[in-house]
């Protein structure tokens, strides 16, 4: 029904509108008790082999939602009704802002794909503290928070958002997230670079020990695909000297030359489409993440959690992410194009892969093909 519905009333809205309107049906499924429970009856089914362990944290599963489909908390609940076992809020800046003006999110059917450019729209760390500190969660999945900078915020002054950020959201956070890979905001990715990285690492893990004294806050940062190889190694150095928890591979891409649609063609999308500045997500971006999370895994072992994502759309992808090294693995641009059944497939192939594999759990599986020499 969903590719019925997806075709015939949601892809005839303007993409963001119809975004506001599966998300407040989500959440309004989540707000009615016994829709709740029939509906997380059938979409989110448990896999006792599944369970996870990363981060600290507990996991019902390893697969979760990235960051970017609730940016302000508003609907965490309806998200793990459909089964996500976490759920990465934000990116969220230190004040609030707009975002970038609309048009600023457009799909591309053909090649299972989006673009962006939103631009980091959201309501500003206090808003969304004050919002995490009065939920009462109906369904207890962790909640981590992705944090950048504003847009009107020079380079030399961005610590100082992070920071602030950090200190207001750590309490309430599962794990945070610094997010210096969108390619949305001015001067972003270039704090990718190691020098400049680690300054801003160490002093927003200063900032999160602050925001939740007596304990520690798991602290990872989110990566570009269209990172050089030396920097993956250098960003992938740093996160091990400086003690960080993990690294997320990866967010958007502004490639578009190269990239392939999802059976290895060139995009058969509108150029039109194509040529529209922003992050592009999806199928396309799927060859270059895994390619990126095996040369992480290479680089840093079982030393720091490595969170896949980047053209997930299948149990089949998202096990081709944990052989590769992922501990945890996250969707976005699948879940727009496959629906309210996309988790609960993913998590039924998954547990049908594990059991068909020598491996006596997922733990096992993890990095499975690097050491292997596969």
């Amino acid at each position: 029904m969903y590719p019925l519905l997806f075709r015939l009333v949601l892809r005839r809205l303007d993409a963001e509108r119809a975004h506001r309107l599966a998300f407040a049906l989500i959440r309004l499924a989540a707000a009615v008790p016994v829709l709740r429970t029939l509906a997380a009856a059938v979409l989110a089914p448990r896999y006792r082999e599944l369970r996870t362990e990363a981060l600290g944290l507990r996991m019902h599963g390893p697969f979760g939602l990235a960051a970017g489909f609730d940016k302000n908390a508003h609907g965490v609940d309806g998200l793990a009704l459909l089964g996500f076992d976490h759920v990465e809020i934000g990116t969220v800046t230190a004040r609030p802002q707009p975002g970038n003006p609309a048009p600023r999110l457009f799909r591309l059917p053909a090649d299972r794909a989006l673009i962006n450019r939103m631009g980091f729209n959201n309501e500003g760390s206090a808003a969304v503290a004050a919002r995490l500190a009065s939920r009462r969660p109906v369904f207890r999945v962790p909640v981590g928070v992705n944090i950048g900078k504003n847009k009107t915020t020079p380079e030399s002054e961005a610590t100082a958002d992070y920071v602030t950020s950090a200190e207001r959201l750590a309490r309430h956070a599962a794990y945070l997230v610094v997010n210096v890979s969108s390619p949305n905001t001015p001067g972003l990715r270039d704090l990718q670079a190691a020098e400049r990285l680690r300054p801003l690492l160490t002093a927003v893990r200063a900032a999160a020990d602050r925001g939740a004294p007596g304990r520690r806050v798991p602290l990872l940062v989110k990566i570009a695909p269209d990172l050089a190889d030396a920097d993956i190694d250098a960003v992938a150095d740093l996160a091990l000297d400086l003690g960080l928890d993990g690294i997320i591979a990866t967010n958007t891409t502004v490639a578009r030359e190269g990239a392939r649609g999802p059976r290895g063609h060139a995009l058969a999308s509108d150029p039109g489409l194509t040529a529209e500045t922003g992050g592009l997500s999806g199928a396309p971006l799927a060859d270059r993440s895994l390619a990126v999370l095996r040369r992480l895994y290479g680089r840093v072992g079982d030393r720091l959690t490595l969170v896949g994502v980047g053209g997930v759309e299948t149990a089949e992808d998202a096990w081709q992410r944990i052989l590769a090294g992922a501990t945890l693995v996250q969707g976005y641009t699948g879940f727009i194009y496959r629906g309210p059944f996309f988790t609960r497939a993913v998590h039924k192939g998954l547990a049908a892969r594990l059991r068909a594999s020598p491996y006596t759990g997922l733990a096992e599986a993890v990095g499975a093909h690097a050491k292997n020499g596969a």
